[in-house]
């Protein structure tokens, strides 16, 4: 039989979605399955998106430009102009998802064996486009004692070598709720000013902030402007994942002409997808504002409820909505299978997303899960019950 190549071995697997097959099994069993292992929000797509794929009118589905519809591109400038962002339609690029932002920013920045440090945790698929690109990450651990905080940037410099190209960064942060503050941020900046680095920078969550402190985007950064690469999704702020809509902007001419010939190669993005994120952006204000009350609520059902189990602990995310929590177990892999394969309450079991998928740096993260509070809150207080006796259960519990 034939060997498949090193990188389809270095892949990892998605500790979001590797768990699914006994999810299902659990289902199939009977067993009602609470979904706190991935950001799928349950909230209901902007009608206005629904209706605009209703009403495709074209009597031919065609390619879209490889850069996108530039009528898309055109009001995603207003878009970002409420944010302080101030970019022209030339330099958004759009994209399958963020995903392939990522892939694509990697894939242009970064030769085989070129270094990109990270903060871990870190939202796993970085890893897997590291490995697609043949890059490698390094990794600067964040501590849950501390919030999650951005290390000290004395951590990111000792990592630096002729190899290193770039510092990833996702703010606010999946998986664990950090919001950078404009200190780390400025940090951030003169360090990709003083090594001439690229700043590849995660900005998805940017609607979900919880907190008095600003929001301050790479964009936002003075000095590195050819530096920053902008990675974003509609995915999240309109409950559209299914449409797979992202962007990668940067103001770099030489980079954007470099991604413009991946996205020949993939010939173009979604052309629905992107007439649905289009109409979006005329949604009814009071849209955004309900999401984000709700997901609000949620955060306070979640991080209350956890916080009252016994040995649980989980910091108040103040962006996005995911938090990780440290559990009294073992081995939170083997935990979440053990939910799934031999756990029930009630009928009911829950589906989490294990910690140390979320970490490079062997041992990291096995008393932790990640938590998505995407799911409503009477499931997510049911949930809560059924995570109690779940470790109250569990063999390998590691308090008495």
């Amino acid at each position: 039989m034939p060997k498949i190549s090193q990188r389809g071995v270095e892949m990892p697997a998605s500790p979001i979605r590797k768990l699914v097959p006994f999810s299902d099994s659990a289902k199939a069993r009977g067993l009602k399955v609470y979904h706190l292992n991935i950001g799928q929000p349950d909230l209901p797509t902007p009608k206005i998106a629904i209706d605009a794929i209703r009403n495709v009118s074209r009597k031919v589905l065609e390619y879209s430009p490889s850069l996108g519809i530039r009528s898309y591109r055109e009001k995603l400038v207003g878009y970002y102009a409420k944010y302080n962002i101030n970019v022209a339609a030339d330099d958004i690029i759009i994209t399958t998802g963020g995903s392939e932002a990522v892939l694509f920013a990697f894939m242009a920045c970064l030769n085989p064996g070129d270094e990109i440090i990270v903060p871990e945790p870190a939202y796993a698929n970085y890893m897997a486009f590291a490995v697609s690109a043949g890059a490698v990450i390094r990794t600067v651990p964040s501590t849950i004692e501390e919030g999650f905080a951005l290390p000290s940037i004395e951590k990111f410099e000792e990592l630096i070598n002729e190899k290193t190209k770039g510092i990833m960064i996702c703010n606010p942060n999946n998986p664990t709720g950090y919001l950078y503050t404009r200190k780390e941020m400025n940090q951030i900046r003169d360090l990709v000013q003083k090594y001439d680095l690229y700043l590849f920078s995660d900005e998805v969550y940017r609607e979900y902030i919880y907190t008095s402190s600003p929001y301050i985007s790479a964009c936002h950064l003075v000095g590195i402007e050819d530096n920053v690469v902008l990675i974003d999704s509609v995915s999240k702020r309109y409950s559209e994942c299914g449409i797979r809509i992202g962007a990668l902007i940067t103001k770099n001419k030489e980079l954007q002409k470099a991604i413009n010939k991946f996205c020949q190669a993939r010939l173009s993005p979604p052309l629905i997808g992107q007439i649905a994120a289009e109409a979006s952006l005329d949604v009814d204000p009071s849209y955004l504002r309900d999401t984000y009350d709700e997901f609000v609520e949620r955060r306070k059902v979640l991080i209350d409820g956890l916080n009252r189990i016994p040995g649980v602990y989980s910091p108040i995310p103040m962006g996005a909505f995911y938090t990780m929590a440290k559990l009294p177990v073992d081995d939170t892999d083997k935990f979440c299978t053990w939910c799934l394969n031999e756990f029930e309450y009630e009928g009911q079991t829950v589906f989490m997303a294990p910690g140390s998928g979320f970490y490079t740096t062997p041992g990291l993260g096995k008393d932790q899960v990640r938590i998505a509070y995407a799911i409503n809150k009477e499931d997510i207080s049911k949930a809560l019950v059924v995570l109690e006796k779940a470790l109250e259960a569990y063999p390998g519990r590691t308090i008495k």
